[in-house]
């Protein structure tokens, strides 16, 4: 053995020790580390020949890449719909890490990896109050659980035509109609073949909303004369957190064929609430769903699964199976997750979920759920009352979209919000809403309370007043 490799080997725990108490430092002092830093590294190091053993690294790691590490885990992070980490979560990230088990394995062949992930999607089901019907499968983020609903989607619609799209490519127009679809489901449209500008725009509903226009949607699927077709729609939009009428779509999907995907990346969360339940009424008559865990059900990131309909099971194999991988069997028959999604080999990220599901439950997600919307409309109060700034949208649930007041002020919507996240103590996003510059406040943050609103309004009250 390496014997560098060995002295790790003996010692583990003092390795561990170390990095859990600076783990424990971090995690306590969380409200005080900068949102943002003009901290910067060189990136041409080179590497040692001999290496340096963990210590030394970590050593080093703190001296240099420390620094650059910003609290985007913290209370007042509200850019990118970003959540944190809960205890029982890294409790499961670090298991995850320490048994470092393969999740493409089979039932009973090789691991169990496969059982947990199942069960975890089952206990996401019962949080979301979905149907067994539906089937899922974790990956990275939004992007990655669109492509795979999407890649079904389009496997679908080839089997409307008698084609095979996976085996022989893809010969046919697809016709996708979306009104507000996440870039991340614009880029899957690229990556599938299907081309990022190839979609029908649909009108949304008149009165600052983000939402499909029913009456413009059916008119649309009347013009396809009977075509199928691929529908995207969204429980949570990124600007103003807006729903589609899932009740609407679900009787036009009983008088029309077509595949009916939702990207609820964030969104989707609302069904943990009975105050905010209404919004997702009628989703489970979906063929496929995209949720990320890493947002609002704080855990860490690279967690997001989807959920495809059992009945389209046939239709994800053709499209993922692992077919030239013998010794594993028929993939209908050997169930393994490499032949339903992407990816054949993945860690084991169902373990965070799974953990933070039985800690906290159903009323610790519905309280974390509430308070969020809570914190977003307590900001929502403030940027309302105050004549500085102008909401661009109604608060729909947790992202706040505003920008200053007066159109001679857009000029400095840009210089304002870097002076605020520059500051380090709250980082929002710009946006563009209505063809105007805006700012973006996301709340999803398990630890995010009024004092926090407090401090924000602070800096921008102060940050106001010098520009």
């Amino acid at each position: 053995m390496n014997p560098i490799l060995k002295q790790d080997l003996n010692d583990i725990e003092t390795i561990l020790e170390r990095v859990k108490q600076q783990g424990i430092d971090f995690l306590n002092s969380i409200d005080t580390i900068p949102t943002s830093t003009k901290n910067t590294i060189t990136t041409d190091r080179n590497l040692d020949d001999s290496g340096l053993g963990a210590l030394s690294a970590l050593e080093e790691f703190n001296q240099r890449l420390a620094p650059l590490m910003v609290s985007q885990t913290g209370p007042r992070y509200w850019g990118f719909v970003t959540g944190g980490v809960t205890p029982a979560s890294i409790v499961g990230d670090w298991l995850t890490t320490i048994y470092d088990q393969n999740t493409q394995a089979t039932k009973g062949r090789g691991g169990v990896s496969a059982l947990i992930e199942i069960e975890t999607i089952n206990l996401l089901l019962q949080l979301l109050d979905l149907p067994k019907s539906f089937l899922g499968g974790f990956v990275t983020g939004a992007t990655m659980p669109n492509f795979t609903c999407l890649a079904v989607a389009r496997q679908w619609f080839g089997n409307q035509l008698g084609k095979d799209f996976a085996r022989n490519g893809i010969s046919e127009s697809i016709h996708i109609l979306s009104a507000t679809p996440h870039s991340s489901s614009i880029k899957c449209l690229a990556m599938l073949g299907i081309g990022s500008q190839n979609f029908t725009k649909i009108k949304t509903i008149e009165g600052n909303r983000e939402a499909i226009d029913i009456a413009d949607l059916e008119k649309n699927i009347e013009s396809l004369n009977g075509k199928p077709f691929i529908l995207i729609s969204s429980a949570g939009t990124v600007n103003t957190a807006d729903f589609d009428d899932f009740n609407a779509i679900t009787k036009l999907k009983e008088k029309h064929n077509f595949w009916w995907h939702i990207d609820a990346a964030f969104g989707g969360f609302a069904a943990c609430s009975p105050k905010y339940k209404h919004l997702v009424s009628g989703w489970h008559s979906a063929d496929s769903i995209t949720i990320d865990c890493h947002k609002w059900l704080n855990v860490p990131y690279e967690s997001a699964f989807y959920l495809v309909k059992e009945q389209h099971e046939n239709l994800q194999v053709e499209v993922f199976q692992n077919s030239n991988a013998p010794y594993l069997g028929d993939p209908l028959e050997n169930f393994s997750y490499l032949n339903f999604l992407p990816e054949n080999s993945r860690r084991l990220k169902a373990l965070p979920v799974w953990f933070s599901l039985l800690a906290y439950g159903k009323q610790g997600y519905q309280e974390i759920i509430e308070n969020s919307v809570a914190m977003a409309l307590q900001f929502d109060d403030f940027i309302s009352q105050n004549e500085n700034y102008v909401l661009l949208a109604p608060t729909r649930l947790n992202n706040v979209c505003f920008t200053l007041a007066g159109d001679h002020n857009q000029e400095k919507v840009s210089s304002f919000l870097t002076v605020l996240n520059e500051k380090g103590k709250v980082f929002m996003t710009p946006t563009i809403y209505e063809n105007r510059k805006g700012i973006r406040a996301s709340f999803v943050n398990w630890r995010t309370s009024e004092l926090d609103i407090q401090i924000a309004i602070a800096q921008m009250e102060e940050i106001l007043l010098s520009i």
